[in-house]
This record gives structure tokens, sequence and C-alpha cells, in this order.
């Protein structure tokens, strides 16, 4: 009876450990992405922007009544919000009056967040801002370069832009998406593909962490616009623009980086030696001296 009960926990042990190692190699058909088109919501989110009957052509058409925010701010732009047309291009927009108390020069962040439940799947509002001076005249045009930045949580994760105002000019700024940044793209470092499925096996996790990805630009999204403050500042002067150039791996970049501790120890320790070492040649000297003179003196004597 006993052997009969020692070979069951045996067989029962052994089944739950191949399902525990079974386990860390699946993962729920309900959390796998699904099969979104990127392409099919890009165009239906256009279709939308052309269709809408812009409300202002030039700068001054504009209502710059809201104040830029002193921390950055949460906006969404697409449907239901104003339609600007700018140089024959439709896209929604931001206007904000410039805080007058502002101490020159100062920054203005920028931050877009993925349009998309999935990676593969999502596409970001890539702004481009405008100053004006009092006349509503331009003073400078820009269109951000957004770099990605993972963060450990939302304020510090998306796509990042600023912008440095100097001119005691400015008094107004206008937030739109030109065509050019409409079609443009955005480098991630974090590609779908690191984590992706294939038709034999549906929910094994296969692991690739040497992808790159470009997310597209497209008309709407949620972007933050406010001053910037040193959170967002770590963020924007961090964050990654394009794919970095190959390098020797971080333990031979640390080593560059860091200094070790056996190298100071080695160097102190050399110090010593050679202050021993003058010593020791101020000593056979002050010896030698001393052996000159007695010398000098038995010569005279012998004299």
């Amino acid at each position: 009876m006993t052997y009969r009960l020692h070979t069951f926990a045996a067989l029962t042990l052994t089944v739950l450990l191949s399902g525990c190692h079974s386990v860390k190699a699946l993962i729920p058909p309900t959390l796998l992405p699904p099969a979104e088109d990127t392409a099919a919501a890009l165009k239906l989110s256009k279709q939308q922007l052309q269709q809408a009957t812009p409300c202002c052509s030039s700068f001054a058409d504009f209502s710059y009544q809201n104040t830029l925010p002193w921390q950055p701010q949460k906006f969404t732009l697409g449907s239901g919000s104003m339609v600007a047309n700018l140089n024959n291009a439709h896209s929604y927009f931001l206007a904000f009056r410039l805080p007058d108390s502002a101490k020159l020069p100062y920054r203005i962040v920028l931050k877009s967040e993925l349009n998309g439940r999935w990676l593969h799947s999502s596409y970001l509002f890539a702004p481009t801002v405008v100053l004006l001076d009092a006349g509503f005249q331009p003073i400078s045009t820009d269109d951000i370069n957004l770099c990605e930045h993972m963060g450990w949580g939302n304020e510090t994760t998306g796509a990042f832009g600023s912008l440095e105002v100097n001119s005691d000019k400015a008094r107004y700024l206008l937030v739109y998406s030109s065509a050019a940044q409409q079609s443009g793209k955005t480098y991630w470092e974090q590609s779908p593909q690191a984590f992706s499925t294939t038709a034999s096996t549906p929910t094994t996790v296969q692991v690739d962490n040497t992808n790159s990805f470009s997310v597209p630009h497209g008309p709407d999204g949620t972007v933050w616009v406010g001053m910037m403050n040193k959170t967002y500042a770590k963020a924007v002067d961090s964050a990654i623009c394009k794919k970095p150039a190959p390098g020797d791996g971080v333990l031979n970049t640390l080593r560059a980086t860091l200094p070790l501790p056996w190298s100071s120890t080695s160097s102190n320790s050399g110090s010593k030696d050679n202050s021993s070492g003058s010593s020791t040649s101020g000593t056979s000297g002050s010896g030698s001296t001393g052996s000159n003179s007695r010398a000098t003196n038995n010569t005279t004597n012998t004299q």
C-alpha cells in the first residue's frame, strides 16, 4: 500500500512540473494581439479629417484665449475637434497664448501617445509648432522631431519633443500637423516582433530583441503640451531618436565609463612606492654627502 502511494505521488509531481514548464512558454489566446490593420485605421482617420469643414486658414483666424499650461496637459485631437486648413493640408490643432511672466529662454514640451491598442497597429500625432508675434506673424515654424522614451509610468512614456522660446516678440503658439509630419514615421526601439507568434506555435512567445520598428504618423491622437518641467526634461533629454550604433557591449562600456576599484588601489600603491623610492634616494644622498665630508676632513688633517 505504501509503495502505491509513493508511486502515485511521484507521478503527480511529474505531471505538475511538466505543466509548470509548459505554462512559461504559453500565453492565453485572449492576450494575443488581434490581427489589426494599421493601414485601414489610418485610411479611415484621414477620410474623416478630409471630410471635416475647416474653420481657419490663416494664423489670425484662430482663438488664442487659452494660456499655455504651466505643466504639460493632455489634449485629445480627433473626431469632434476643430480643423484648420494650412498650406493646403487639413489638420486638427491647438492654439495658446504664451505666458507673459515666463523668463526667456524657456522650453515647451510635447508628447504624443500611441494611438492604438497594440504597437504593430498604432500611429502617432506628430506636431508642427508655429510661434507668432503680436500681429499673428510667424516667428518660426518647426516640425517637431519625436523621440521614444519608455519610463516607469504613463507620464514619462511616449514620443517626446521640445521647442525653445528665446524671442521676446513671441506671443502665441499654434500646434497642428503638417502634411510632411502626417506622412512621416517615428523610430521605436521596442519592436512588435520582440514578442511575436508563429502559425505553428500560435500561443508561444518568440523573443527577439534585435528588431527595430517605426511608428507611422497619423492625423489624430493624444498629445501633451505645456511648459517643460524636470520630469519631462529628463525624458526628453534621454529619449531615443534613432537606432543606436553597434557598440562593444554593456560590460566594456561600463569599464570605460566607471572607475574600477582595483585600478585606484594600484594607482595609490604606485604613488606610495614612488614616495618610498624618493625617500630612500634622499637618505642615500645624505649618506654620500656625509662620506664626502669625512673624506675632505681627512685630507685636511694629512696636509
